[in-house]
């Protein structure tokens, strides 16, 4: 299996996934519509990698460009990023996330039917735990209702993809469910680029270090965690990524259906993170103590020992690394983005 589409490629997670994939000789198609993404950013996987990708500018709501992508490239495998991702957005446009999240997922799904492309790996996240009490989460920890649409949409996509699975076992999915992915590639060339104001910490960290947002709210210093502030699993992107390449030798395997978790296994806290990201940057990062969140809980990491067990697959980078590629990324990728200046 060597021929990879992977949708939502031009993005955060699905750039630097390709990336792993064309180190590892896959040969990678990647549909995307740009709607939160950079088309200068496939340049920049193409001088990264030495390779060029085929693209195509599209919707996985759109069956022709489907067909053409599964008529004309010979397709074995399908990695999944083609989704909408913002919490706060989906809260406010939720027909939007419904639509885009699951009609697009079925309608890909149809279309691999269609050409019998039976291998899919899926872009999944932590969300579908809700609120779990037990720490660390681990795989069998019980699936709550996520608190939003979003949240909702990624839990509706794994039911339809277990699905899908028990009427044909012929099928191949993995289910890979993330906690926070941050950090950005090494050479500050790709990283992640939230459309106006960053919803997740890292990336407001930064705006603020450099001095484009005045403080970062903390919300809520009294939980029962090592400095009151809420404890998360941050795993760097490019760890991410490589579960990518465990998962697609799982699918080789002719795995059945198989769900994993990639996190460190490890939190930190918003102060610790703070602190870090002071380091990297050299800055000091200025904050405030506010009032909790409402469904907010104090600590949440993974349990990743099936994903090291069965994928081989652990994470190796920790908090201070992450910070300082962010930073890289903030202030030489991104900038040049935003300034229209060329990096080779």
């Amino acid at each position: 299996m060597r021929n990879i589409l992977v949708t939502g490629g031009i993005g955060y997670i699905g750039s630097h996934t390709t990336i792993e994939l064309l180190e590892k000789d896959y040969n990678v198609v990647i549909l995307d519509n740009l709607s939160n993404s950079d088309i200068r950013i496939k340049d920049r996987i193409e001088i990264l990698s030495g390779k060029k990708i085929k693209f195509y500018e599209g919707d996985i709501l759109d069956n022709s460009i489907l067909n053409k992508i599964f008529e004309g490239e010979n397709i074995d495998t399908v990695i999944h990023f083609a989704a909408y991702k913002s919490v706060g957005d989906s809260v406010k446009m939720p027909l939007e996330y419904y639509n885009n999240n699951i009609n697009g997922t079925v309608n890909l799904l149809r279309a691999m039917k269609r050409y019998d492309v039976k291998n899919i790996i899926f872009s999944s996240s932590a969300t579908v735990y809700g609120e779990a009490k037990v720490m660390p989460v681990s795989e069998k920890t019980p699936l709550m209702t996520p608190t939003n649409p979003y949240g909702k949409t990624k839990s509706m996509m794994e039911e339809i993809l277990t699905d899908v699975y028990k009427s044909d076992n012929s099928w191949n999915v993995v289910l890979l469910r993330y906690f926070n992915p941050v950090g950005a590639h090494k050479s500050g060339l790709i990283g992640e680029m939230p459309n106006g104001i960053p919803n997740n910490l890292m990336p407001y960290i930064s705006k603020v270090a450099a001095g484009e947002l005045e403080y970062i709210s903390v919300f809520g210093d009294d939980y029962k965690t090592i400095d009151g502030t809420g404890v998360r699993d941050y795993i760097h992107v490019v760890d991410l990524a490589s579960g990518h390449v465990k998962a697609l030798n799982k699918i080789e395997e002719k795995c059945g259906l198989k769900i994993y978790n990639l996190g460190t296994g490890n939190g930190y806290s918003v102060l610790q993170v703070i602190k870090a990201f002071e380091k990297a940057a050299n800055k000091k990062i200025n904050y405030k103590i506010v009032e909790r969140r409402s469904g907010d809980i104090g600590t949440c990491y993974a349990d990743p020992k099936l994903a090291k067990e069965e994928l081989g697959w652990e994470a190796k980078y920790e908090i201070d690394k992450m910070c300082e590629d962010f930073w890289r990324w903030q202030c030489t990728g991104l900038k040049s983005l935003i300034e229209d200046e060329v990096l080779v």
